[in-house]
């Protein structure tokens, strides 16, 4: 059982792991860029995913798949705010901005969400700031590199020890500047800054990164790894996204899924912890 405070909100995280659906508001996006850019389609898309059984959505303006560049303040904003804004009115389910920059945070929180996502662990100390000011949940994603450099060459002595030290270390820098454990979810970033091998020991060692005592994240929604593995193209990789997401629920090892594919991942989940359930109750 695990809890993770975001404002005045207390996610219980019990039998099964949240699932956290993604709304990108970009035109580069690897998966669908372009296809939720204007408000109203991000919007319809956000509130379908809310039907089909996301806990909560992560709404992001800035892409930041391989190769990407950063997108200014203002033009995130203008992407972001008037989706955050109309979702606050329209679904009670918490919302996390995807972002990492502070200002962006400032005034989606200030909107209404509950959530940062930051892929660069708020290394800007400026959202630390934000994120104590406004008790907000946190999710410290590792990534080596940048976008821009992060797929060139890979390297880790150790992939899962190198990864689980760094999020270790963040955690209690982050902690140290006021925010507050609770608020905190980790996330190993597949995908950010590893090779399709590196990808696949980390998540068969994922239930690792439960000894660093908070909840953990788990990003592998139509990464381009699975294509690799399946050869299917990423509008096609559904399955394989959901067969990764069951092998981690069924590890224990996850307890955030942040995924496009709210439905096929909802019910995979769902019929886990069921079966689950019975094993326990047959003492099988």
């Amino acid at each position: 059982m695990h809890s993770w405070h975001i404002r005045d909100h207390v996610l219980v995280i019990g039998s099964r792991p949240l699932v956290m659906g993604i709304v990108n508001v970009t035109p580069d996006s690897f998966s669908d860029g372009g296809r939720f850019l204007q408000t109203d389609a991000a919007v319809a898309h956000a509130l379908d995913l809310v039907r089909q059984g996301a806990d909560l959505l992560d709404i992001g303006g800035e892409s930041t798949r391989p190769g990407s560049t950063p997108v200014p303040v203002d033009e995130e904003l203008r992407r972001v705010l008037p989706v955050v804004t109309a979702l606050v009115k329209a679904t009670p389910v918490p919302l996390s901005i995807d972002t990492s920059k502070a200002e962006v945070a400032r005034q989606c929180l200030a909107a209404g969400a509950h959530v940062i996502n930051d892929v660069t662990a708020l290394a800007d100390l400026d959202m630390s700031d934000v994120a104590r000011q406004f008790q907000a949940g946190v999710i410290l994603m590792h990534m080596q590199g940048t976008p821009q450099t992060m797929q060139q060459d890979p390297r880790y002595d150790n992939v899962m020890d190198d990864v689980a030290r760094w999020l270790d270390e963040r955690r209690r820098a982050v902690i140290a500047t006021g925010v507050a454990q609770d608020n905190l979810v980790l996330d190993p970033g597949i995908g950010f800054g590893k090779s399709s091998a590196h990808n696949l020991e980390l998540l068969v060692r994922l239930l690792d990164l439960q000894r660093l005592g908070r909840p953990i994240c788990l990003g592998v929604s139509r990464k381009g790894f699975i294509g690799k593995i399946t050869g299917r193209s990423v509008h096609d990789s559904a399955a394989g996204s959901v067969a990764v997401a069951c092998h981690a629920v069924m590890k224990q090892a996850v307890q955030v899924l942040r995924v496009h594919d709210v439905a096929a991942t909802r019910d995979a989940v769902l019929m886990l912890a069921a079966l689950a359930e019975a094993k326990e109750r047959l003492l099988i």
